[in-house]
């Protein structure tokens, strides 16, 4: 025991018979690097579930640089945590790796290695340890122009000549050929026993709406996703000096802003663990912060990036195996950064930096998303989706057999091997707190119908798009009463507040309504959105009205952002006519898609006659681009 940390006594230690209550279990030991190896072990937690004969523990290498995490994982997972030095003076039947990091040599039991991404496609050099010093004196043929390869290299697997692990998981047979090639010493050892987060992604796949819902995505709405694995060459990442004007990432989260109309595209961020607990998780949301206030969902670096991608449009990624896991299910990708000299070129991640389109950042990055959507076909990547695993659906079967066969035990026989389904991710529709420039465009149908694009501002970054001729007919500025920028406040036509109807601090409607009037003074007209498909507004007037959308043929409330309805029927007030020609229904157009608002007004209001509930300077609109200077 070290002075360090406090060897555990139960349930196992010198005298843990004496406290146990459960004796005679195989010892199962999930060793854990960091947040992103133990990802894939909890994928394989569950086959062991119910099982009476089994004792499950965790430890920490404390190898990685990147342990930031790991302890509230651990909480979370809620196994008995051994220190590392006891794990390693302590027998087991059974112990489970994800990564190569740590003195796994000292391990005293059976050694199973999984991949904790999709295969093994990164060159990496192994770090030196006392413990692990390769004997290359047998080997042929040479290896002494041999790029190291995480997982297949002999710098990875073996330790004094002899293979670290007793069973080397792979998932498909490409990697069985390259680690033959690499490392023979290590060949014995790999079992094919596919892959289990590609497993719990395939059995996900019917759940493609709930999981676009739960992320709000809206009916025509796209969902992109952008995907970034870690180190200087990623998307996220800056290879260049710091002095060098061609880091991509800020132009992308820019142009994500000023191009992406805010009701015609979703946006989220899934980047790598190392990303969020090297940096700090406090450090990446200070980076990401114009874009979340614009909009932009950071998924947490543990559960939901594979629902996102399971419910995404288009991922716009690099190398990462998010990014190829998204082009395996046939999601279009556009790769961002993509450095080969970091891959083994015969890995089916490299092939995919040979097949997937680049992104360009001298042209439109609409143009690009659209074009990468509108071209995409189904069977592009076939093949690399059958590269994937060559079990699919698999392997929980595989893996429990492997696991109960190195520890001599009989599985279970009163239930089958399964994996965890992966959650209904929380309801997290965008909010937008930076303030919103709006273009609508009224017509006199019947219904009425308002055309609305809304782009969110950010600072004095680009200018926004200049709209098509003839679609533009009136501008304004929406801005959150939560928003940084409370300046603006002072000049919005519209202010709005999210909130439930019942909520204490600031509702009901009618009163908030009221008293935002008053607070902002300036403004023609105030919206409290109290629903997903609904909002509260207030003109200038006194008139109270009620917008709600009509929910889809299955009864779902329509997720288009209420606040786009409030703008509707601001640009239709705008326009001159009277709020009684809005009675009782307009069509909100956003993009191709056409939402039916009810328009009602509310007890102790009366219909507007005329437009003098909006401001002089409103009523002369410019036709011209609000967004020319």
């Amino acid at each position: 025991m070290t002075g360090e940390s406090v060897w555990l006594r139960v349930p196992v230690g010198e005298d843990a018979h004496r406290w146990i209550t459960r004796t005679g279990c195989r010892r199962v030991l999930f060793i854990i690097h960091n947040v992103t190896s133990a990802t894939r072990l909890l994928d394989v937690l569950p086959l062991f579930h119910s099982d009476m004969r089994v004792q499950m523990f965790a430890t920490c290498t404390g190898s990685s640089p990147f342990l930031s995490g790991v302890p509230e994982l651990l909480a979370q997972a809620g196994l008995p945590v051994l220190p590392w030095d006891q794990a390693k003076a302590t027998d087991f039947d059974l112990a489970v790796s994800a990564s190569y990091g740590g003195e796994l040599s000292a391990i005293q039991g059976k050694l199973a290695i999984l991949s904790h991404g999709v295969g093994y496609n990164k060159k990496l050099a192994a770090p030196s340890t006392e413990h692990r010093a390769p004997s290359t004196e047998h080997r042929a043929p040479s290896t002494e122009h041999r790029a190291p390869v995480f997982g297949l290299s002999p710098e990875w697997l073996l330790a004094d000549g002899r293979p670290l692990a007793t069973a080397t998981v792979l998932s498909h047979p490409e990697q069985l050929e390259r680690l033959r090639a690499s490392c023979p010493e290590a060949a014995p050892t790999a079992v094919l026993a596919g892959d289990p987060c590609y497993d719990r992604i395939l059995a996900a796949l019917p759940q493609r709406d709930r999981f676009r819902r739960a992320l709000g995505v809206a009916p025509g709405q796209r969902l992109i996703v952008l995907s970034s694995t870690w180190a200087p060459r990623s998307l996220f990442g800056r290879a260049s000096t710091p002095e060098a004007d061609d880091d991509l990432l800020p132009w992308l989260l820019s142009r994500l802003t000023t191009e992406l109309p805010a009701d015609e595209y979703r946006t989220v961020a899934v980047l790598h663990p190392n990303i969020w607990h090297g940096h700090g998780p406090g450090q990446v949301r200070t980076w990401l912060d114009s874009a979340r206030r614009a909009g932009l969902a950071a998924i947490p670096p543990l559960e939901g990036w594979r629902q996102a991608l399971i419910a995404a449009d288009c991922v716009l990624g690099d190398h990462s195996s998010v990014t190829y896991y998204a082009a395996s299910i046939g999601v279009p990708v556009v790769l961002g950064a993509f450095p080969q000299q970091d891959l083994d070129p015969l890995s089916p991640v490299a092939a995919l930096g040979r097949t997937a389109p680049r992104l360009v950042r001298r042209g439109s990055l609409r143009a690009q998303i659209d074009r990468a959507i509108a071209t995409h076909e189904p069977g592009r990547y076939k093949r690399l989706a059958e590269q994937t695993s060559s079990s699919p659906g698999e392997s929980a079967a595989l893996l429990r057999r492997l696991f109960y066969d190195l520890m001599d035990l009989p599985e279970p026989t009163d239930h089958p091997a399964l994996l965890d389904p992966l959650p209904l991710p929380p309801y997290e529709p965008a909010h937008r707190t930076a303030p919103i420039r709006v273009l609508t465009e009224t017509t006199g149908t019947t219904p009425p119908q308002v055309t609305v694009v809304r782009h969110p501002v950010i600072g004095d970054g680009p200018d926004l798009p200049e709209p098509p001729a003839g679609q533009a007919e009136a501008a304004h500025t929406l801005v959150d009463e939560e928003t940084r920028e409370t300046g603006r406040l002072r000049i919005a036509d519209i202010v709005v507040r999210c909130a439930a109807a019942d909520d204490p601090r600031v509702g009901p409607p009618a009163a908030w309504t009221s008293e935002a009037l008053t607070r902002h003074p300036y403004c023609g007209l105030v919206a409290y959105v109290d629903g997903p498909d609904r909002c509260v507004v207030r003109t200038r007037a006194g008139d109270l009205v009620r917008l709600s959308a009509a929910p889809d043929p299955g009864g779902r409330p329509d997720l288009c952002d209420p606040a786009a309805y409030a703008s509707a029927l601001y640009g239709w007030l705008a326009s001159g006519r009277p709020l009684g020609e809005a009675l009782p229904e307009i069509t909100v157009r956003t993009g191709s898609t056409a939402h039916r608002v009810t328009v009602e007004l509310l007890p102790h209001s009366a219909p507007q006659a005329s437009s003098s509930a909006i401001p002089a300077r409103i009523r002369s609109a410019p036709t011209r681009s609000p967004f020319s200077s």
